[in-house]
């Protein structure tokens, strides 16, 4: 995505699913709390920055993102169980993160990304590599808190977090909202939209679970 300058733009929003034609809340941005980002980074999906780059300090938006305009179609080969057993911590299964709905840390060798639960049974898990939000139409509405050319200083505090030293950096409920451009929520950046729809299904099957940083081993 050409970007003649990298905006620092901060926008509150609620986030819609339209798909059947029924507005259903998935996500708003909190009381003083708007979602940031710089454009031209790679930071928000890029039809989302596109249509935020051009809206003035004050203004509003209301648009509708299609799924190839957003996580794409959900696919069913991205849909996989693993066995029980790579989920327990301290010989037992770790049921405090690991539930239906969980967004939880995975890798495959030396690649690291991010599923969601869909599923336990009782020797298996159902991992999700989707993102939550693939195949859904996506519907955007707020408005613009602040938009100003980004300073070397901003940048440079984004390209940290990216790198792994803030927010995004792959840690458990980092991120809060925006819809960060790798695949990373949050969204967070770096993995394809954070959920690695990517990734080969015949390596899935190797996934190991990383957990948070607080358990123990």
């Amino acid at each position: 995505m050409e970007q003649s300058t990298n905006k620092f733009i901060r926008a509150e929003y609620k986030l819609y699913d339209v798909t059947d034609s029924k507005a259903e809340l998935l996500e708003e941005t909190k009381p003083n709390r708007p979602f940031e980002f710089i454009s031209g980074m790679g930071i928000a999906i890029d039809e989302f920055e596109r249509q935020l780059s051009d809206i003035e300090e004050g203004e509003s938006f209301d648009f509708v993102l299609e799924p190839e305009q957003a996580y794409g179609e959900h696919v069913a080969a991205r849909v996989f169980d693993v066995d029980k057993a790579t989920f327990f911590r301290n010989g037992k299964f770790d049921s405090e993160f690991i539930y239906e709905g969980a967004i939880v840390p995975l890798q495959n060798g030396e690649e690291s990304f991010y599923g969601q639960i869909v599923a336990i049974g009782d020797k298996t898990v159902r991992v999700d590599l989707n993102h939550p939000y693939a195949g859904r139409r996506l519907n955007f509405k707020g408005r613009i808190v602040s938009t100003h050319e980004a300073t070397a200083e901003e940048m440079a505090a984004f390209v940290s977090m990216l790198s792994g030293e803030g927010c995004c950096g792959g840690g458990c409920d980092s991120c809060s909202g925006g819809h960060c451009g790798g695949q990373h929520e949050g969204h967070c950046g770096g993995h394809e939209s954070g959920h690695c729809g990517h990734h080969d299904s015949g390596k899935e099957q190797h996934c190991k679970h990383h957990g948070c940083g607080h358990h123990g081993e």
